[in-house]
């Protein structure tokens, strides 16, 4: 008589075959549903005007720049301006002790005076003597001799005119005035400062009248000519003022081996002063090429990449290629490489995509 153990086992075996049975009976889990497809924007790839151009360093210069030194020697007693003052033409900047000066314009006012008063004297004499000849009372030489006597007086005399007005002129060198309107530089003098005609005293500088003074290298030497483009530029790339070549050296600067192109600033520019160095970007030409906005850019490893809205079956994917980029026109960045006209380059939540991921294009 089988035992109540050996009952409880064959139920149990009988019981787990069935249960898999059943479960092989039933069918498989359904696979999981694919990944939703991410919405994007996206921008096709357009030809668009790409200018060719080179940038360079140039400096701003004014064409009305004076540099101030003194005609004369002595000691500094006035300094009227300051640096950055705004002068006008003719302003009084500085004065030169000139009293050593006015008392050699008053000494020969003194001696100018006794030369008059001789020349006076003569001249009498001279107009008696001939009265005294004519009347037969004095001989031919003696009314000579007075007639002599009174062209030297009156020689002397005119010469020592001009000796004074000449000493007075001197006298005006001694105050340093502004040659035209402008901006004082630097004042590197002190007030009791001995100054000489070697010694710079100041600068003054028109900012009205500026130019750029653009070194390009021979070998642009066939592409330079007047009337090119020029867009004068700050720091971070921002363009200031636009502008054209309109002069060209004819001679080539041994030392740079570049050659001199000037453009012209426009007075509305009031951010440029002179002396200041910027970039200077010189367009050569202009042509079409295929752009890609910049926000479709981004930079990986030092390789700059875009992607691509690839179409896959009934969807499209992100693809990413790397790209060759020029410099930046406006909001776009022209592709040298990697891309073709008509290409859609995706604009939006690149920090979210990867290779072969589904997205829905929206643009």
């Amino acid at each position: 008589m089988p035992s109540i153990v050996n009952i409880r086992r064959v139920s149990l075996l009988s019981l787990c075959a069935a249960a898999s049975f059943v479960a092989g009976c039933k069918d498989a889990p359904p696979p999981a549903p694919p990944p939703q497809a991410m919405p994007v924007q996206v921008a096709p790839v357009t030809l668009s005007p790409v200018p060719n151009s080179d940038t360079y360093v140039a400096t701003i210069k004014s064409r009305r720049s004076s540099t101030m030194q003194p005609q004369v020697d002595g000691n500094l007693v006035k300094i009227f301006v300051k640096s950055g003052d705004l002068v006008k033409p003719g302003q009084v900047l500085m004065r030169i002790d000139p009293l050593k000066q006015v008392a050699t314009v008053e000494s020969q006012k003194g001696t100018q005076q006794q030369k008059k008063a001789l020349y006076d004297y003569t001249q009498i004499e001279e107009e008696r003597q001939r009265k005294l000849y004519e009347s037969g009372v004095v001989s031919r030489d003696a009314y000579d001799q007075a007639t002599q006597a009174y062209q030297n007086a009156k020689a002397d005399y005119e010469a020592n005119i001009a000796l004074t007005d000449s000493q007075k002129q001197q006298l005006a060198y001694y105050d340093i005035r502004a040659p035209f309107a402008g901006i004082v530089g630097d004042i590197p003098v002190h007030l009791g400062d001995y100054v000489s005609p070697t010694t710079l005293l100041t600068t003054v500088d028109e900012n009205a009248d500026l130019e750029a003074y653009i070194y390009v290298p021979t070998e642009r030497a066939s592409l330079v000519r007047r009337g090119l483009p020029v867009e004068i530029l700050d720091t971070a790339g921002k363009v200031l003022v636009k502008s054209t070549i309109s002069f060209l050296s004819p001679q080539v600067d041994n030392g740079l081996q570049s050659i001199l192109a000037k453009a012209e600033i426009p007075r509305t520019a009031q951010l440029l002063r002179n002396q200041q160095l910027v970039n200077a970007r010189v367009t050569w030409s202009t042509s079409p090429a295929p752009v890609v906005p910049i926000l479709a850019v981004s930079l990986v490893g030092g390789q700059t990449f875009v992607y691509l809205a690839s179409p896959k079956g009934e969807g499209y994917i992100a693809h990413q290629v790397p790209v060759t980029l020029g410099e930046t026109v406006g909001n776009t960045y022209p592709v040298l490489g990697g891309l073709k006209p008509g290409d859609k380059v995706i604009t939006s939540g690149l920090q979210f995509l990867q290779e072969g991921a589904p997205v829905k294009p929206l643009g």
